[in-house]
């Protein structure tokens, strides 16, 4: 059993109070508000450590490459707001996988980002 740390803890709040994928440097600037000690090296070891339980999984982004999301909310998308540079959850999938490959591919699993600005920038 792993012991649990003030910097998981910390770590897992980002997560929880965040609903969106998100980057190192996000969850290492929003972690030192309640942990002032955390540093990239412990940031990247805890989140390793939150993939291997489940708890995390990795995102592979066209432009921000590899971001982190919580588990557990069903198939998904995303949309990338060019503006703040930020990415949001986009619930469900429009894609009807049987119709989008030839005859003859097996599609095994998919991810679609979206591009444009989100509400908050497009105020």
């Amino acid at each position: 059993m792993r012991r649990k740390t003030a910097q998981r803890t910390a770590i897992e709040q980002v997560f929880r109070e965040n609903e969106r994928p998100l980057g190192v440097d996000e969850v290492l600037s929003s972690g030192r508000k309640r942990v002032d000690s955390l540093n990239q090296a412990t940031v990247y070891r805890n989140l390793k450590i939150l993939i291997e339980d489940g708890w995390l999984k990795q995102l592979f982004h066209p432009l921000l490459g590899t971001l982190y999301e919580r588990t557990g909310k069903g198939h998904h998308h995303h949309f990338h707001c060019r503006k703040c540079n930020r990415t949001f959850e986009l619930s469900g999938c429009a894609l009807n996988e049987e119709e989008a490959a030839p005859i003859g591919y097996v599609i095994e699993d998919h991810e679609i980002y979206l591009f444009g600005i989100c509400p908050t920038c497009a105020k």
